[in-house]
């Protein structure tokens, strides 16, 4: 228990920042539109790519025996990519609507 209180003592301005980045991202959103809402989080999912860099840096620099950070930053690229890879594949779904017929 002296641990997680020494924890949110010397991180206490970062928990909240990050209260406050949840609050202010869950109210952007919710005021957007549904008909701009796929459109933006198409083009937000590429901004994912920060996670797999991160995750890359947490694997480079773990312990060859430190399973929950190594089992952590695997999770960070498998999720990221997924993101990623169904961000671009929604923005070109959506790309093909505004082609001309042929």
């Amino acid at each position: 228990m002296e641990a997680i209180l020494q924890f949110f003592d010397n991180n206490l301005l970062l928990i909240y920042l990050l209260l406050f980045t949840i609050i202010l991202g869950f109210e952007v959103i919710s005021k957007v539109p549904s008909v701009l809402h796929t459109p933006l989080m198409s083009g937000a999912n590429a901004i994912s790519g920060v996670v797999i860099i991160g995750a890359i840096i947490l694997i480079r620099q773990a312990a060859p025996d430190d399973y929950w950070t190594l089992g952590l930053g695997t999770l960070g690229v498998v999720l990221g990519m997924t993101n990623v890879v169904g961000g671009f594949a929604v923005t070109d779904r959506m790309l093909e609507m505004f082609k001309k017929k042929k």
